[in-house]
């Protein structure tokens, strides 16, 4: 099955040594039954391919969180890595109908870097926006709709295709 767990450049910088990314169990995003319902009126004919795009945008909003978790002046880039693990190593809950939790499992098993099929992330002309999302979470998270525009607005920003190949590359050019 085809995951996306969400990360930073900084994060991943930190295990760019390290074979084993996450320790199980460990929360990512897929295409989950929930995800499916909410989706069901979608053109049969792109329906897998828009299903997987929500399940990452899901992740790469949780990237803008842990951006603003790490509080340093480093890139602001959301990063969303896209993992294939075994189907038996997810557990979907009973998840809400609104993004993130909508797409949201457990996995139960280590992700690693064998597991990466891609690595998606922001160009740099989408800093400033993830910067003022960073900054809006906390209005947001209070309910300002205002706020919660701002955040949304990185959602305009494609994140880039990397190859897993070129993990090592991305991480050596740096921010």
């Amino acid at each position: 099955m085809r995951v996306y767990w969400p990360t930073t450049l900084a994060a991943l910088a930190r295990l760019a040594d390290t074979a084993e990314l996450a320790a199980a169990p460990v929360t990512v995003h897929a295409v989950t039954p929930t995800l499916r319902d909410y989706y069901a009126d979608a053109d049969p004919r792109d329906l897998e391919e828009e299903l997987e795009y929500v399940a990452m945008t899901d992740a790469a909003g949780e990237s803008v969180r842990m951006l603003a978790a790490e509080a340093a002046g480093g890139a602001a880039r959301r990063v969303v890595l896209a993992l294939d693990v075994p189907d038996a190593a997810v557990e979907v809950g009973r998840a809400g109908w609104a993004a993130p939790e909508r797409s949201q499992v457990r996995l139960t098993v280590p992700l690693t870097l064998d597991d990466l099929a891609s690595v998606h992330v922001d160009d740099g002309d989408a800093e400033a926006d993830v910067r003022a999302a960073v900054a809006a979470l906390p209005a947001a998270d209070a309910g300002d709709e205002d706020a919660q525009f701002t955040v949304e607005a990185c959602e305009g920003h494609d994140l880039l295709w990397y190859d897993a190949g070129e993990l090592p590359i991305l991480l050596s050019v740096g921010p």
